[in-house]
C-alpha cells in the first residue's frame, strides 16, 4: 500500500533515517513531501504518463520524490548522479522528461547538462528546489493514479536504453503489487522491518525493495554512500533486520581486518538480499560462515521479465546456483532458440506466465524485438545452464565472451579465482584483440594496495591461477588500474576497458 495510508496510522514511525547523518523522515512527513511534488507536477503542467526525471545523490529527498511520481502517474527516471553530463543529457531527450530534479551538490554536473539540455527545466535541492515545493499545497491532488519507474540499463555493452513498462493496471495509488507479496511471503519482511539500503537510489534494486519497505510499513535505513565498515556500524547502531547487497559489498567487508569484522554485532539480520552481479562460490561461503543462513539470492532485471530465487540452505546444496525460477519460466536455449537438455549450456531464456507486464526498450523496437526468441521467450542476454532439479546456474554474459583461437571462453570463471586472492580488491577479464588469436584473454586487476601493483604481484597471481584453470583460459596478459569503471550497483563497464585495449592495438598496428 502507498506509505499515505501508514501516515494515517504510524505517522511518528522513522521511514527513511539517513544512516550517517542520522535525519530522519517519518510516514507523516513523507506523506505531506509527496503530496508537494505531485502538486508541483500539476502546476507545471505535467500529467498523467508524461516523464519526469532526478539525478541525486543518496538525498533525504529521494523517496519524497519517488513517491510523489507514485501519485502523479507518471513514468520517472532514476539517472546515476555518476554519470558525465552528455550521458545525462542523452537520456533525458530519449526518455522524454519533462522536468530534472537535481541538487547542488551536484552542479558542476547539471550546469553542463542545463547547457546541452535547455529543453528540460531544472530544480536543484539546496538551491531551489525545496522554496518551489514548499508553496505547494501538502493536501493529494485530485487526479492520483499510480506511476511507474522507467530505468535505464547501465549501459555496459553500449548506449543506455529505457526499460518502459505500462503504467499499473490498477490506477489506485494504494494497491499491493508482486514485489510486496514476494517479500513477504519468500524474505520475511514486515512492518517491523528495518531495513539497509547501502547502494546507490537510482538503481532499480534500492529503489524498488526500498520503496516496497515502505509499502509494508518499515524504516529504511540509507546510507549516503557505501563504505565496508560504516555499514556494518549501521547495522549494529539500528538493529537492521533486513538489507540488499552486491557481491563487490560482501568482498570489500570480507577484506577487513578480522578484529574490525568482529567487533560489530549483526546479529539483528534476518535477511541479506544480494543479486545484480555473480557472486564467487568462496566469497558466499565465507559470508553465509560470519552472517550465518541469512543470505538471500535471486537473479532478475530491470526488464522484470522473469526471476529466480535461492535460500542459504538451497544454495549450500547447489553451491554457485542461482535458484530455480519464482517468476516467468526458465528456458536454456540453443542459437535456434530451442530448450536444450539439463547440464548443457546456453542463453537464459524466461517465458512469461499469466499477470507479468510486457517490457519493452523505450524508442529501440529493434533491441526489444532482439530480447525476444522464435517463441516469444526473452533474455537478459546472460548465458548458463539449468540442473536437473531446475536450479540455474550462470556462466556469463553472452556479449563478455571471449573468443581466443576459436575457443569460447567466460571471463567470470577467471574473474571469481582472481578476487579470491588476498592481495585483489577487484577483477576484470577481458578479450583485447590479437593478430594471431582473435582475441587474447588480459586480466585488469585493482589491487587492494596500488603499491602491489608490480610484475612480481602480475607472476603470483598467474602462479595463483595456473593450477585452477585450463592453459586456454589462462591470461596472456595482467594489468593493474588504481579503480576499475565499476558502477557503485555492482556492474563493470567492460565496454571502456574493451574500448581502451582495441584502440590501443589499433594505434600499435597504424603505427606498425
Amino acid at each position: 500500500m502507498h506509505p499515505s495510508v501508514h501516515a494515517r496510522t504510524t505517522p511518528d514511525k522513522p521511514a527513511i533515517i539517513m544512516a550517517g547523518s542520522g535525519e530522519t523522515i517519518s510516514y507523516a512527513e513523507l506523506d505531506r513531501r509527496s503530496n508537494q511534488v505531485a502538486q508541483l507536477l500539476r502546476a507545471r503542467g505535467i500529467g498523467i504518463g508524461d516523464t519526469v526525471a532526478m539525478c541525486l545523490e543518496n538525498h533525504p529527498w529521494f523517496f519524497c520524490l519517488a513517491w510523489g511520481f507514485q501519485r502523479a502517474g507518471v513514468h520517472y527516471v532514476g539517472i546515476s548522479s555518476r554519470l558525465t553530463a552528455p550521458e545525462t543529457a542523452y537520456i533525458l531527450a530519449d526518455s522524454g522528461a519533462k522536468i530534472l530534479f537535481g541538487s547542488a551538490y551536484l552542479a558542476p554536473a547539471l550546469d553542463e547538462v542545463a547547457t546541452l539540455a535547455p529543453q528540460v527545466p531544472q530544480l536543484r535541492f539546496g538551491l531551489d528546489a525545496e522554496h518551489a515545493l514548499a508553496a505547494m499545497p501538502n493536501t493529494p491532488i485530485a487526479d492520483e493514479r499510480a506511476g511507474a519507474d522507467m530505468l535505464y540499463s547501465s549501459g555496459t555493452t553500449g548506449q543506455p536504453k529505457g526499460v518502459k513498462i505500462p503504467l499499473p493496471a490498477d490506477p489506485a495509488i494504494d494497491a499491493t503489487n508482486v514485489l510486496v507479496q514476494l517479500a513477504m511471503m519468500a524474505y520475511g519482511i514486515n512492518a517491523d522491518a528495518v531495513y539497509l539500503s547501502p547502494a546507490p537510489l537510482y538503481h532499480a534494486a534500492p529503489l524498488r525493495w526500498s520503496m516496497t519497505v515502505h509499502k509494508i510499513g518499515g524504516t529504511v535505513v540509507v546510507m549516503e554512500r557505501f563504505d565496508p565498515e560504516a555499514a556494518l556500524a549501521a547495522i549494529e547502531k539500528y538493529k537492521i533486520t533486513d538489507s540488499q547487497f552486491v557481491p563487490t559489498h560482501f568482498v570489500r567487508m570480507l577484506k577487513l581486518p578480522e578484529d574490525v569484522r568482529k567487533k560489530y554485532d549483526v546479529s539483528t539480520l534476518k535477511c541479506a538480499i544480494h543479486a545484480a552481479a555473480p557472486c564467487p562460490v568462496p566469497i558466499k561461503q565465507a559470508m553465509i560462515e560470519w552472517w550465518g543462513p541469512v543470505l538471500f539470492e535471486y537473479y532478475a532485471g530491470t526488464e522484470g521479465n522473469g526471476s529466480t530465487f535461492i535460500t542459504s540452505a538451497e544454495w549450500l546444496g547447489k553451491p554457485g546456483s542461482v535458484g530455480k525460477a519464482l517468476s516467468g519460466i526458465l528456458h536454456i536455449c540453443d542459437e535456434n532458440g530451442d530448450d536444450v537438455p539439463p547440464g548443457t549450456e546456453g542463453q537464459v531464456f524466461f517465458e512469461p506466465t499469466e499477470g507479468m507486464m510486457p517490457f519493452e526498450y523505450h524508442n529501440d523496437p529493434a533491441k526489444t524485438a532482439d530480447a525476444k526468441n522464435k517463441h516469444g521467450w526473452s533474455s537478459l542476454g546472460d548465458v548458463g545452464y539449468m540442473d536437473s532439479d531446475g536450479y540455474l546456474f550462470l556462466t556469463d554474459r553472452k556479449s563478455f565472451m571471449i573468443i581466443s583461437g576459436g575457443v569460447n571462453i567466460y571471463p567470470q570463471e577467471i574473474e571469481n579465482l582472481l578476487i579470491t586472492h588476498p592481495k585483489v580488491a577487484d577483477a576484470a577479464v577481458i578479450g583485447a584483440p590479437d593478430p594471431d588469436m582473435g582475441e587474447r584473454v588480459v586480466a585488469v586487476v585493482q589491487p587492494l594496495d596500488i603499491a602491489d601493483a608490480t610484475p612480481q604481484l602480475a607472476e603470483e597471481l598467474a602462479a595463483y591461477l595456473a593450477p585452477q584453470l585450463s592453459r586456454v583460459k589462462m591470461p596472456r596478459q595482467i594489468d593493474f588500474r588504481e579503480q576499475l569503471p565499476r558502477e557503485l550497483t555492482g556492474k563493470l563497464y567492460k565496454r571502456l576497458l574493451r574500448d581502451e585495449y582495441k584502440q590501443a592495438y589499433e594505434k600499435a598496428q597504424a603505427g606498425a
